[in-house]
């Protein structure tokens, strides 16, 4: 919590900050030309906020891109706000760590960590049975041949994920075909997992996104109920769908 409040204390950082959050996954380069320093005091700023968990950094060929990662902030304002938030309960634990080198740059990153083996984190992504049981809106999901098709409520296609490459309990890539709009550009998604002790860190990732991505928007936004839900079915056991809908469904009449 301290090295979050000293890394916002700085006015150069808030300002790095808010440029990660009107265009993610800039370079050096490219931050380095909206502030008046060198760029060493750039780089200085940003290992403060990585640190901090604020930013991520992803290695893209001789480039590394930098990411923001709200969850931090979220943290300490559930530390305070947490009945009025229960979204912000998603991502509580993300971190900066992002380890495995890939060769294009994603659109979107995330990670959190999960009281659960690698096991059954592994089983909790493809089993199409598990994944209805933890997704913020799906209430349905049918794999066959490694295609998962998710369904709504009420029986209409939502997605479909079309498994790409698979490294058993490490790694999965899958296709991510939204079916709630016409001409809807295809994506990419991606699970990383590693175990540390009795946790797991999951790392997502999004690439080929039609859009920006907006913190507590959109994808990111579906992403953070995604994670709610999987981390507290892991941890818990219990379906719990973080969406609006399942919050008024919850409430009492």
């Amino acid at each position: 919590m301290d090295a979050i409040f000293k890394a916002l204390a700085d006015p150069a950082r808030r300002s790095l900050l808010d440029s990660l959050a009107a265009k993610d996954g800039q370079t050096l380069k490219e931050l380095e030309a909206q502030l008046d320093m060198t760029r060493f005091g750039v780089m200085k700023h940003l290992k403060v906020l990585e640190e901090a968990g604020l930013v991520i950094p992803r290695r893209s060929g001789r480039f590394k891109h930098h990411f923001l990662n709200a969850a931090p902030l979220e943290e300490a304002i559930d530390r305070w706000i947490a009945p009025y938030r229960p979204a912000a309960k998603a991502t509580l634990t993300l971190k900066q760590r992002l380890e495995t080198p890939m060769t294009d740059k994603p659109d979107f990153v995330m990670q959190t960590y999960i009281r659960c083996t690698r096991d059954a984190l592994w089983d909790a992504l493809t089993d199409a049975d598990q994944m209805a049981e933890y997704h913020f809106l799906a209430r349905k999901v049918t794999e066959e041949d490694k295609i998962y098709r998710y369904y709504f409520e009420g029986g209409e296609p939502m997605f479909t994920a079309r498994t790409l490459e698979a490294e058993p309990k490490s790694r999965i890539v899958s296709t991510f075909e939204p079916h709630w709009e016409e001409d809807a550009v295809v994506s990419r998604s991606t699970f990383l997992i590693d175990e540390e002790g009795p946790y797991c860190r999951l790392t997502i990732e999004h690439r080929d996104l039609k859009y920006p991505v907006a913190p507590g928007e959109g994808v990111a936004d579906g992403w953070t109920r995604w994670a709610a839900g999987l981390k507290t079915f892991l941890e818990t056991g219990q379906s719990v769908r973080f969406s609006a809908e399942a919050q008024k469904e919850d409430e009492p009449a």
